[in-house]
């Protein structure tokens, strides 16, 4: 048998251990919320992003030529998209 000042020294190092991995735990777990959030937002960022620059692009004012080139367009001509890249021989 140990004696009690063994088995104190015992405990009092199992509480200890205890308590650390759970505040161990807690800042790894504060962390890994902090982190996809952090991803998260950046998610968002990124198609704000990429939506402001389809709006620009669906804003943006016609060529000089006066060609739609882009075939989702209600007003898309694909004669004059064609001679216009082509040209007319």
């Amino acid at each position: 048998m140990a004696s009690t000042g063994v088995n104190v020294l015992r405990y009092s190092a199992l509480g200890a251990g205890i308590f650390y991995g759970l505040y161990h735990q807690a800042t790894l777990s504060a962390s890994a919320k902090l982190n996809a959030a952090n991803r998260e937002y950046e998610r968002k960022q990124g198609l704000i992003d990429r939506a402001k620059k389809e709006y620009i692009k669906k804003t943006a004012p016609a060529p000089a030529d006066g060609v739609i080139r882009d075939p989702e367009d209600k007003n898309f001509d694909l004669e004059k998209y064609l001679d216009a890249e082509f040209g007319s021989k």
